[in-house]
């Protein structure tokens, strides 16, 4: 093994609202450590970051002048410190760019912006027809799509409780749309009236017909959702339908509808999905019944490349 294999580069930290992982790079991207955490953006302004970050570098045995790439929420207004965002259309080089360095302190810290879509621009971008893409943000997610080297024209998804759909260009980001999907599957399952319709523990199976049924449900008909969704509760008091079986069925709507509107935003009818455990099957699935053809990544190998070639830049005459 080469020195450069054996010698970290640099410390590469995705730091989210509730968690946080860190690893040592080679400049090759050989992980040589790793650390991860509950320790998101939530829990570590108590502490402090820098005082977070340090621990986890200490545990790691890491070099007192080991430089730092960070990404995600710790760059937020409400984070470590702000990296205020690059426009849409933004290149890769831009990203990397408008990297932010930790002041007052001696280690070199530089945390990636988000990428912002301004209302008009990123429509023009992708030429889409129909619906403009809307106001948007994303933070941690450009880093991703910065390490899976995707082809001009792909459209990458990134399930989560707000998933984002990403079209790409030739090394840049040319537009995105969000959607609030697990955040109101969350919603609705715990905190409206159809809580006595379904049961919230729950698994929901990606190979379940009543998963399946319901991506059909909400992609052929995305309008009537609204009123699909209090159906789930007449089902409920007809006893026709398992809590259990509601749930998936609840998901799959969500899922379906979620798909119908990233086909009218988005030009593109095949898409990259980089995710894991359930959400990867669920997507999939969901996906294949709705027609789309997809090919997969891996999410975690795509942050710590995005990180590595953010570094690169940063770090150049390290």
């Amino acid at each position: 093994m080469t020195t450069s294999d054996t010698r970290p580069f640099c410390a590469a930290a995705d730091w989210g609202t509730t968690s946080f992982r860190l690893w040592l790079l080679g400049r090759d991207g050989t992980v040589l450590g790793e650390r991860r955490s509950r320790e998101g953006m939530q829990s570590a302004a108590k502490p402090g970051f820098h005082a977070v970050l340090e621990q986890h570098l200490l545990a790691l045995k890491a070099a007192d002048d080991l430089p730092v790439i960070v990404c995600g929420m710790a760059g937020s207004r409400q984070g470590w410190v702000e990296a205020p965002y690059v426009d849409a259309p933004a290149s890769f080089d831009a990203i990397a760019g408008g990297a932010i360095r930790v002041p007052d302190i001696t280690r070199d810290v530089r945390i990636l912006p988000g990428v912002a879509q301004r209302p008009g621009v990123a429509q023009k971008a992708t030429g889409a027809d129909g619906p403009s893409l809307g106001p948007d943000v994303i933070r941690g997610e450009e880093t991703q799509v910065m390490g899976l080297g995707l082809a001009a024209g792909t459209l990458l998804c990134l399930p989560g409780t707000h998933s984002k759909w990403i079209s790409v260009g030739d090394r840049r980001i040319d537009g995105f749309s969000t959607f609030m999907t697990g955040e109101l599957f969350q919603l609705l399952s715990t905190q409206s009236i159809l809580r006595h319709t379904l049961d919230p523990d729950a698994d929901v199976m990606a190979e379940s017909a009543s998963f399946v049924a319901g991506v059909e449900a909400g992609h052929a008909a995305p309008a009537l959702i609204l009123n699909r969704l209090f159906s789930l509760r007449a089902d409920g008091l007809f006893g026709s339908r398992s809590p259990a079986k509601a749930l998936a069925r609840l998901s799959g709507m969500l899922l379906g509808v979620e798909i119908a509107g990233a086909a009218m935003l988005h030009p593109e009818r095949s898409v990259v999905l980089a995710a894991s455990g359930p959400l990867f099957d669920l997507y999939r699935t969901a996906l294949g019944a709705a027609g789309w053809t997809v090919d997969v990544a891996d999410a975690d190998a795509a942050v710590r490349k995005g990180l590595l070639a953010g570094a690169l830049q940063c770090f150049a005459s390290a």
